[in-house]
């Protein structure tokens, strides 16, 4: 399951979800999005702990950020 997801044709790439991240796991990425901008992207999704600060940091709502559901019992 991907923790943190970015509406890649959104993102203007302003990089600042990747400061936001305590963890260093945001990037942009190599490719470039329909608006001709290198879009944010977490590659190693099992290191990402859920914090959400990338998604409060992004102006432009792009990212989503889900936790894990633990299991009753």
């Amino acid at each position: 399951m991907l923790k943190v997801e970015f509406d890649e044709d959104r993102c203007k790439g302003c990089e600042l979800c990747t400061d936001a991240c305590p963890k260093h796991l945001v990037s942009m990425a190599e490719h470039l999005n329909v608006m001709g901008f290198h879009p944010a992207v977490v590659l190693d999704q099992e290191k990402c702990i859920s914090c959400g600060f990338c998604a409060r940091m992004c102006p432009d709502v792009v990212i989503t950020v889900r936790k894990e559901e633990k299991g009753n019992g």
